[in-house]
């Protein structure tokens, strides 16, 4: 295997992984170039295994053990991966920089489908399901996929609202309760409000789902996560591929509650889309 390979690989048999190997994949993918960096010890640490698993999961990849793992990781980054050599350079013009982007998102996605854990996405829809009030929660760049989910739930005739501001966040946690459902969504999970309003949360009895980073304080400290691995710089101005896999992942959610409601729930879906027809002209029409 060439070792610019490797990360792709990794993600290519996420799959055939063990529960323990695939929380070593996640912390590694979700930043390679810290990974490259990290001791054993603390990479287990990270992702809550055993050291012995490190080394297993690195002797799956045909490496000799955890030191020669992390020189074929660094050749892999140096390499190029659709993530690390793709970046926006400040010549680049409109087609390059174009491509760019939707060649990194594409991939993006693509990674995300394959990562996708089928039972945790069954696990969420059955809190949903179950929900007397849903909230979802996001801040900065995951405030607008929080206001997406609420447009897309309150078709279930569910009490539903998003929250963008973190003082109305922590208030409606410390107003929970037994039967409802906050959804905080964050791409680092390491936003320090957010992890303590989803500790606010099931301490009042309120189930929280997270979609955000795995092994992250956050992913702790919630009832269920739907983990987003996706490298990206957030420290530098880059458009975030974690927020189109985000607005994806809150479509599988959507899906699901609608499957599961049945057939008998279509034609209330097809009032609420039939009610817009009066708003826009005719296909057509130019006047």
């Amino acid at each position: 295997m060439a070792s610019h390979d490797l990360l792709e690989r990794i993600r290519e048999r996420l799959d055939e992984l063990n529960r323990s190997e695939r929380k070593v994949a996640d912390v590694i993918l979700q930043d390679p170039a810290t990974a490259t960096g990290l001791s054993i010890a603390t990479l287990a640490q990270a992702a809550s295994v055993s050291e012995p698993t490190v080394n297993r999961f690195c002797r799956t990849f045909n490496a000799k053990g955890y030191p020669d793992f992390k020189i074929k990781l660094a050749q892999s980054l140096a390499g190029g991966t659709p993530y690390v050599s793709r970046n926006v350079e400040r010549d680049d013009d409109a087609a390059s920089y174009g491509d760019k982007i939707f060649s990194a998102t594409i991939a993006a996605l693509d990674e995300a489908r394959r990562a996708l854990d089928a039972r945790l996405v069954e696990r969420a829809v059955d809190y949903l399901i179950q929900a007397k009030q849903i909230s979802f929660f996001g801040l900065g760049a995951s405030g607008p996929v929080a206001q997406d989910a609420q447009h897309k739930f309150f078709r279930f005739n569910l009490p539903v609202i998003a929250y963008e501001d973190v003082l109305m966040q922590r208030m409606v946690a410390a107003a929970s309760h037994t039967g409802d459902v906050i959804v905080i969504i964050s791409y680092t999970g390491r936003t320090r409000e957010l992890v303590e309003i989803a500790r606010l949360a099931r301490e009042n009895g309120a189930v929280v789902l997270g979609i955000t980073a795995p092994a992250s304080p956050l992913a702790a400290e919630c009832t269920e996560t739907l983990n987003v691995v996706t490298p990206e710089d957030t420290d530098v101005y880059m458009p975030m591929t974690s927020r189109m896999i985000h607005l994806a992942l809150i479509d599988v959610l959507a899906t699901g509650v609608t499957l599961r409601r049945g057939e008998d729930f279509l034609p209330h879906l097809k009032k609420i889309k039939d009610s817009l027809k009066a708003t826009r002209f005719p296909l057509g029409e130019t006047e």
